[in-house]
């Protein structure tokens, strides 16, 4: 009984243990609380990841295009600082989640995802170019 309940307390302390270490970087947010994180932060690093064409036709203000679907995704993604907060985004918010996924695999610190993308953004009338 005692080994039992020994292996029962292992396994729990196991599971919390390793559910703990594996807490996401990557913070999904609404409309609101994207717009307040961009505008309260000081030079903003927002990353838009649908493609040239799609950013061409509107996007948010101050945003960098760094396609997700390109090959040098990687490449453009490791130019900004990895400990200052990233700002993504796509059209409905698919890509920009995994987009989001492999910036927290490449180190980076704080990610903020935008719910619902551009459309819920344009939607909400926020500042687009």
């Amino acid at each position: 009984m005692k080994i039992k309940f020994l292996f029962s307390l292992a396994l729990i302390f196991t599971l919390f243990f390793a559910n703990a270490q594996t807490a996401t970087k990557i913070k999904t947010v609404a409309v609101p609380a994207f717009a307040k994180e961009i505008q309260t932060n000081k030079k903003p690093q927002i990353l838009d990841v649908r493609t040239p064409e799609e950013f061409a036709e509107g996007h948010i203000e101050n945003a960098i295009n760094v396609d997700w679907q390109g090959e040098n995704f990687v490449k453009n993604a490791e130019k900004f600082d990895k400990n200052k907060a990233v700002y993504v985004y796509c059209r409905s918010g698919k890509r920009s989640l995994k987009a989001s996924e492999k910036l927290e695999a490449l180190g980076f610190k704080k990610i903020y995802n935008l719910d619902g993308g551009f459309l819920k953004w344009s939607a909400e009338a926020k500042t687009a170019k």
